[in-house]
């Protein structure tokens, strides 16, 4: 990780130890943003006692938490820094007394302003993993767990992301061939669902909202692995296309009984198996905090794919940043 970032992070926990008892952690940010965050509330859950909530910007305004104050930490992210809805959430967020920290890739923008402190992160095809929005994620998150309890396990955590880009290099190399398949089975379907839980579900509804909504204007949804059963399912039939994640945690048992039956009554599943990568370079019993990490890869690259295979560009938009809205 480049040193920049390193020292960004080292001023953010030294912050929240001067703050003192943090009671309750909001993440907030919208679109891919929000779901970049919410791998951080998945293991600070996991991890902590601190009740954490990741909301979308707004709805963090128009909701009003009433634990919101001073013993809060509230985490917002913009990769520009200018989402107005992320920017005025920070504001409020400071106002009520709460320490902001605001992740970023844009330097000197709206919201680094209204943030006590930011962490920039890195961009681009050629970018280390360890310098990308989640391996800066990371890094802050494990070194705050450290200190709120301190331990060998976030340690090695740290220390698992000088070995990030390797696996990600790999798991690139791994599935750049299969994904091109998919990607050709895929091209003409007008829809496409997504499926996950637990580390994953970020990724996934991503990979929904913006990979095939946004940037492929796929028709598509999120659904959540345990919640497939419950309504969802009657969607599947034969002709029907699915994406589904299999994670490495307890959730897996969820994942595992969705692809089951999508199986049974679909041709058109296509499934990626957290089990089927190679990441013995990180400690087994920090593989499913890392493993969605691995998962966006893939989830990059199908979108990649599809936009060769359709001849549409990821950059190309109707209304966004085009219309007033």
């Amino acid at each position: 990780m480049k040193e920049q970032f390193k020292q960004e992070i080292k001023t953010v926990i030294e912050a929240t130890q001067a703050k003192g008892d943090i009671e309750s952690i909001y993440l907030v940010a919208c679109g891919g943003s929000h779901a970049f965050l919410q791998p951080a509330e998945y293991v600070l859950s996991k991890e902590t006692t601190i009740p954490t909530t990741v909301l979308p910007s707004r709805e963090f305004i128009t909701r009003e938490p009433k634990a919101l104050g001073e013993h809060s930490l509230v985490v917002s992210c913009s990769h520009s820094g200018t989402t107005p809805e992320t920017v005025a959430a920070t504001k409020y967020a400071r106002e009520q007394g709460a320490l902001t920290v605001a992740f970023a890739f844009a330097d000197e923008s709206p919201l680094e302003k209204e943030a006590e402190y930011t962490i920039h992160y890195a961009w681009g095809p050629e970018t280390d993993a360890s310098d990308l929005n989640t391996g800066v994620l990371y890094g802050w998150l494990f070194a705050y767990l450290n200190v709120v309890n301190p331990s060998d396990k976030y340690d090695r955590a740290l220390k698992a992301l000088d070995v990030l880009n390797d696996v990600t290099t790999k798991t690139r190399e791994q599935y750049t061939p299969i994904i091109a398949k998919w990607a050709s089975e895929l091209k003409r379907e007008p829809i496409v669902y997504s499926v996950a839980s637990g580390i994953n579900a970020g990724q996934a509804y991503s990979f929904a909202i913006c990979w095939l909504q946004e940037m492929q204007w796929v028709n598509s949804a999120y659904i959540h692995s345990g919640e497939y059963f419950h309504g969802p399912f009657e969607i599947t039939d034969f002709d029907v296309p699915f994406i589904m994640c299999e994670g490495l945690g307890k959730a897996r048992a969820m994942d595992e009984r969705a692809v089951d039956f999508a199986k049974k009554h679909s041709d058109k599943v296509y499934v990626i198996d957290n089990k089927d990568f190679d990441m013995s370079l990180i400690d087994e019993d920090l593989q499913d905090y890392y493993s969605q990490i691995v998962s966006g890869v893939v989830y990059r690259l199908i979108a990649e794919s599809f936009a060769y295979e359709r001849g549409h560009s990821l950059d190309v938009r109707r209304y966004m940043w085009k219309l007033e809205y």
